[in-house]
Formats: structure tokens, C-alpha cells, sequence
């Protein structure tokens, strides 16, 4: 897993960025282009896998940008609410528990009142 973090600064109508710790560099004329640069600079590396970008803002002519290679993958589960991670393998899957149902109550808050509004 390869972890990058640049430090971008704007000059003009250009952004260009270096690595922190590292002679890793890029420019771009849109921070949009920028980020793609930076991915695939970071992938030139030599590392391989799932790929992860952000790109935050310090001040509007400074950001920090961050490419993150490899590592664990989160899955969303769909109803439960749950994130899961896979191991970067990518051989297992990690199971969402088993809900109960409960059976539903059809009660009125009118009829306990002993009222209902559109009476």
C-alpha cells in the first residue's frame, strides 16, 4: 500500500504540486487536471491496486492532495446501514448480520384519544 501526500500551490492560472517526502512532482492548469496527474504519478511508482484521491483546500491558493494505493476497500451495505472492508486480496467479503422483523403494531394515536381529527 503506497500512501502520497502533496503540497499544491496555485501561481498565476497554474497549480503544481510536490511531494511532501518525496521527488514525486506534477502541474496542471485546473486542480481537476492536477489531481489526475497526481494519480497517475503516484501509480507510476510501481504500486497497484485500489486507488483513493482527495484534494483539500488550505487556503484558496494552497491545498494538500492525497493518493492512497492499495489497502482495504469499504463496501456499502444496502438496508443495513453498515460499511464493510475487504482485505486487499480481495478473496473474502465480509457478511452483513441478520436483522430481526418484529411485527408491526397498527395502532392509531387518534383511537387511543378517543379523537380524530377529521371528525
Amino acid at each position: 500500500m503506497g500512501v502520497y501526500t502533496f503540497v499544491c500551490k496555485k501561481s498565476g492560472d497554474s497549480w503544481s504540486a510536490k511531494q511532501h517526502s518525496g521527488d514525486l512532482e506534477a502541474a496542471a492548469d485546473s486542480t481537476f487536471d492536477l489531481q489526475r496527474k497526481l494519480v497517475q504519478t503516484a501509480l507510476s511508482s510501481g504500486d497497484s491496486g485500489a486507488v483513493q484521491s482527495s484534494f483539500n483546500y488550505i487556503t484558496p491558493s494552497s491545498a494538500v492532495a492525497q493518493v492512497i494505493i492499495g489497502g482495504a476497500v469499504a463496501a456499502a451495505v444496502v438496508g443495513g446501514g453498515a460499511a464493510a472492508a475487504a482485505p486487499s486480496g480481495g478473496a473474502a467479503a465480509a457478511e452483513a448480520p441478520k436483522e430481526e422483523k418484529k411485527p408491526e403494531k397498527e395502532e392509531s394515536e387518534d383511537e387511543d384519544m378517543g379523537f380524530s381529527l377529521f371528525d
